[in-house]
């Protein structure tokens, strides 16, 4: 498969400099913030390392702003370090967030305000803003990968990374390319890329569950050889456990999921709910829209609470 995947792309940390997203002083506030403010609106994050809102609030700042791609700027300025500016706006509590436009404050708000108000707060200044081009890039490669085409997928992502090389979705999506290529090495190099805080995320999570999912079959015996052992004792329940595991490496994902539940079915307490936690890592791994991860939720529910 590995003429299948565009190999333009390689894995790249965020850049040093980041046009959207900086520190301000009081020496540099007129160029960063009511300069800058004249072409693009700028948000002042005043904030204080002593301040644990703040710490909530900063990150999720800097997610919403770079997602917004260039619809607004973000400025960050310490006020035990550059108390003027703060005072001369009359902010009395931390964390604020100041708006300015056309040289101007025009709005703000104060507090640890969720990811959502905050969207809402960018579309009031910069005004809705419609899909991006890398948007429109990662968008379609996502569906060509859905689609099984690799190529056109890699592409896609290799095209969006150009334009902007640390995109989170596409690193993602190019990672989970390399995975249905077979290809895990690369796959992992561009996970590396990731910010420790992407850990969490879904798209991510069911990457890394699919690399591992595949390291898994990959160690089983062969189909065959598992089928003959069941056939000889269906209640063999490792073997029916190693199976689901080979049957899942080859993309027979429904016939898994039958294994699995089987052994729940005649032993829910086998290696210590083994059959039921891996199920849950099939689930994770194709993720939730996959018919076969909605089909086995059901048939798990049906099982365990009948």
């Amino acid at each position: 498969m590995k003429a299948t995947v565009a190999t333009s792309a390689t894995p790249a940390a965020a850049p040093a400099g980041d046009d959207l997203i900086r520190e301000t002083s009081t020496r540099d506030f007129m160029k960063d913030v009511i300069d800058a403010s004249v072409d693009t609106p700028v948000l002042v994050d005043f904030w204080a390392e002593w301040c644990g809102p703040c710490k909530q609030l900063t990150p999720i700042l800097e997610k919403v702003v770079r997602a917004g791609k260039g619809r607004v700027k973000l400025v960050k300025m310490n006020i035990d370090n550059h108390p003027e500016v703060a005072g001369q706006l009359g902010i009395r509590s931390i964390p604020a967030v100041i708006a300015f436009k056309g040289g101007q404050p025009v709005d703000g708000f104060m507090g640890a305000v969720p990811e959502s108000q905050i969207q809402t707060f960018i579309d009031k200044i910069a005004g809705p803003g419609g899909p991006s081009e890398i948007d429109v890039l990662v968008a379609e490669g996502d569906a060509a990968a859905e689609a099984g085409d690799l190529a056109e997928a890699s592409k896609l992502y290799a095209a969006a990374l150009r334009l902007e090389p640390a995109h989170f979705g596409a690193t993602v999506g190019l990672a989970g390319v390399y995975v249905t290529a077979g290809e895990f090495a690369q796959a992992e190099q561009f996970l590396t890329t990731l910010p420790a805080t992407a850990a969490g995320d879904p798209r991510v999570a069911a990457v890394r569950a699919r690399i591992a999912l595949a390291n898994l079959s990959s160690a089983v015996d062969d189909v065959l050889a598992l089928e003959a052992r069941l056939d000889k004792d269906p209640a063999d329940h490792q073997a029916r456990f190693d199976l689901a595991l080979a049957l899942a490496g080859k993309d027979h994902r429904q016939a898994a999921v039958d294994h699995l539940i089987e052994i729940i079915r005649r032993d829910r307490a086998w290696q210590e709910d083994g059959a039921r936690k891996q199920l849950l890592q099939f689930f994770e791994a194709w993720g939730p829209k996959d018919p076969a991860t909605l089909s086995g939720r059901r048939r798990l529910s049906s099982v365990l609470f009948a």
